[in-house]
């Protein structure tokens, strides 16, 4: 990987060179040098802020002898992130969690360019308490959706609620399913994509499916609705990585709808961005350990996509056109 590449993502790019005994696992061997915690050194090889002769290695990479590791740390900024009084669907709260319904087109938090307006900041105003485990830029978001991705999520209050739904949606007890439209007329009533994704080495703001630098990645999908040049589907996480369900459809040459980065240039409705919503949500409550699910419907422009759809010709029972 080219490291100029890599630091094109970042706001700073100050990169140290860091002398690490050989035979240790990358992440315990910068933990040790640098007195830092583990969990925040495997965040920054995560965030591909750690490069071992110029490439992105895993945290349990065994470091050999004559590596150069280099380490990208985020100075310290003094970030002041202001409550918003921005009107916010919440679907559920209590003392120590709150669940909401983001609409399209906002962003979850800020960030170099979009800085207000965000869902944290919405959040900061309607909330007197959020976890303080992602730092102020980041207040109690356990998980993530993208800009004009609409749907639920759940926020935590407290450090001890988003330790327990991290860990949840980490070891994929926690469930997610999305609706979503899609180019094309998908021939099967479901599927299953198991492909890698990690960053496009042709194109660093994208992801992709890729063999070496990636994570395992798996989305099961299922259709619901088979329209003329269009299919509406339910694909459900097994994973979670950044930008899963619109790379995977991708992949198998079923893009989402409206997708500016992995669909095609033409947009046939004029939308604004992918039709995908986070439709349902379920989780074990992380004090009292209740089951917890909640499902919220798609927003008017993803209903105004179908009902357009529906008055096209229709794909029959029969698998023929009408």
């Amino acid at each position: 990987m080219n490291k100029n590449l890599v630091q094109e993502e970042f706001v700073y790019e100050e990169w140290q060179t860091i002398t690490v005994s050989p035979g240790r696992r990358l992440d315990v061997a910068l933990a040790e040098k640098t007195e830092k915690s583990r969990s925040y050194i495997q965040t920054l090889i995560q965030e591909e802020r750690v490069l071992v002769n110029g490439q992105v290695k895993k945290a349990n990479y065994k470091v050999q002898e004559g590596d150069q590791v280099e380490i990208n740390f985020p100075e310290p900024q003094a970030l002041d992130v202001l409550p918003e009084n921005i009107p916010l669907e919440i679907v559920y709260e209590d003392n120590d969690l709150v669940v909401v319904n983001k609409p399209p087109g906002m962003v979850v938090h800020p960030a170099p360019g979009s800085w207000h307006g965000t869902l944290v900041n919405a959040l900061l105003y309607h909330c007197r308490n959020l976890s303080g485990i992602n730092g102020v830029i980041r207040p109690g978001i356990v998980h993530r959706i993208d800009k004009d991705t609409s749907g639920l999520l759940v926020v935590a209050k407290n450090d001890e609620a988003h330790h327990k739904l991290a860990e949840q949606i980490k070891e994929h007890s926690a469930g997610r399913s999305y609706r979503a439209i899609v180019h094309g007329v998908l021939a099967e009533p479901s599927g299953t994509i198991n492909a890698p994704i990690g960053r496009d080495p042709k194109d660093r703001k994208k992801m992709a499916v890729v063999f070496h630098n990636s994570k395992e990645a798996i989305t099961h999908y299922y259709v619901l609705n088979r329209y003329y040049g269009f299919t509406e589907i339910r694909a459900v996480l097994e994973t979670g990585r950044t930008h899963q369900i619109r790379v995977h459809m991708a992949y198998i040459k079923h893009p989402v709808l409206g997708d500016p980065l992995y669909g095609p240039k033409k947009n046939p409705f004029g939308l604004q961005g992918q039709v995908l919503h986070a439709e349902s949500l379920s989780f074990l409550h992380p004090a009292s350990g209740r089951k917890m699910e909640f499902t919220v419907d798609p927003p008017p422009a993803f209903l105004e996509v179908l009902n357009k759809l529906k008055n096209m010709t229709e794909y029959n029972s029969e698998n023929e056109y009408e």
